[in-house]
């Protein structure tokens, strides 16, 4: 085959011209229906007709491209990430995932090359959920599961969902419409950066993905007694922010033992005085593993050594659920169907999970699904240092290539 290098080369330069729709002047920042969203959508709608397909925006603002099968029942596989991103991020999470696919897409329509099914392409327009707060809105609209509670949600500025709908010329009573649980979608692929430092550590270029890990997320609130931190003996203490340096380390240990993560990302301790003895302090508790029941097997464990914990300290406890996602398996046919790509290519199969959360976790609501990770330098994510190399772009388009020429 000729060489996919210069396609390679044409998904890296396209991240660049992405990253300039921002609507923050000092760092890329693009969210959901926001005109620089659109004028995104827009572009990547033009690059998709240079490649050959028919383009349309949906009801939600999600941009899609097909290219079409000469077999109008020919099965469906769509292929999509997301174009929206944080505050202050890299040029390639999600980003990434739709521009990689559409250079392949071109290098199809470049030499002539159909294929036996119809190949779909699409930017969700919001995974991030930074702007309104609940992520996933753009493929939650594909998989039919939008949540008409969302419709008053609103922004920083006061602006809700179905205003931002009006703004951006849609109407939020049509976003339904977007919906492709009754149309002809028989698997979603996703591809997109690891964000995490795996790959690298195994000097890999890419990954088979078998699944993506199912999340819980708690606020623990602790109440002690708040002191002098010079006339209360230490055994007479009641102190909430040590209890919570000892659950933390709880935490830590449990998840280590059960092989699953585990992290505390807030503390806050709200006497906040030196010379005062914590006598509240608050902390997060997100726990993630690719097994649902391992993952509560181990929560129970750690609830049960924090009640111990604040029990010996005199500590009162109270846990609030704030977040809660299954885990996602990816198919297995799907899976090896990749597996073979892999190794037609002379490419070593690797086989991780995913921690963070993807689109693909709506998409499995409709059909099978699978993903592909590329490697990042040092596994950074949401951050304005994301990095990737062309060759591994190029590695990528090999192994999606053999994907397509065997996908069944």
């Amino acid at each position: 085959m000729t060489t996919l290098a210069p396609y390679a080369i044409q998904t890296y330069e396209r991240c660049d011209v992405l990253a300039h729709f921002s609507q923050d002047p000092d760092c890329i920042n693009r969210q959901y229906l926001t005109p620089e969203h659109l004028q995104a959508n827009r572009q990547v709608a033009q690059w998709m007709e240079q490649a050959g397909m028919e383009t349309w925006q949906d009801a939600a603002a999600n941009q899609w491209g097909r290219y079409p099968s000469k077999a109008p029942n020919a099965k469906t596989l769509v292929i999509g990430s997301h174009l929206d991103t944080v505050p202050n991020s890299g040029k390639y999470d999600g980003i990434l995932g739709v521009l990689a696919p559409l250079s392949l897409i071109h290098y199809l329509h470049d030499h002539h090359i159909e294929l036996p099914f119809h190949l779909e392409l699409v930017g969700f327009g919001d995974e991030e959920g930074t702007r309104f707060g609940a992520t996933l809105l753009g493929s939650c609209a594909v998989a039919g599961t939008w949540q008409d509670k969302w419709n008053d949600l609103a922004d920083e500025n006061g602006i809700t969902l179905r205003q931002a709908f009006i703004d951006a010329g849609l109407d939020i009573s049509e976003v339904k419409k977007a919906s492709r649980q009754e149309t002809n979608v028989d698997d979603f692929f996703e591809f997109h950066i690891e964000q995490g430092p795996v790959l690298e550590q195994n000097d890999l270029a890419v990954g088979v993905v078998n699944g993506i890990a199912g999340a819980k997320r708690f606020s623990i609130t602790l109440k002690g007694l708040a002191g002098h931190a010079g006339t209360v003996p230490m055994p007479m203490r009641q102190d909430a922010l040590a209890a919570a340096s000892e659950m933390i380390l709880a935490i830590e240990r449990l998840a280590s033992e059960k092989g699953i993560v585990a992290t505390v990302g807030h503390l806050k301790c709200l006497s906040g005085a030196v010379n005062v003895i914590s006598g509240a302090t608050t902390f997060s508790l997100d726990i993630r593993s690719i097994d649902d029941a391992l993952r509560d097997e181990t929560l129970k464990l750690i609830i049960d050594e924090l009640k111990g914990i604040a029990e010996t300290r005199r500590i009162q406890m109270d846990i609030t659920p704030t977040h809660q996602a299954p885990a996602v398996k990816c198919d297995e046919n799907l899976q090896q169907q990749l597996i073979n790509a892999f190794e037609a290519t002379d490419t070593p199969p690797f086989t991780l999970a995913s921690g963070a959360g993807h689109d693909t976790m709506a998409m499995a609501a409709v059909c099978p699904v699978a993903m592909m990770f590329m490697r990042c330098e040092k596994g950074l994510s949401h951050h304005p240092a994301e990095a990737i190399d062309v060759p591994d772009i190029e590695a990528a388009l090999k192994v999606m290539f053999a994907f397509l020429k065997e996908y069944v």
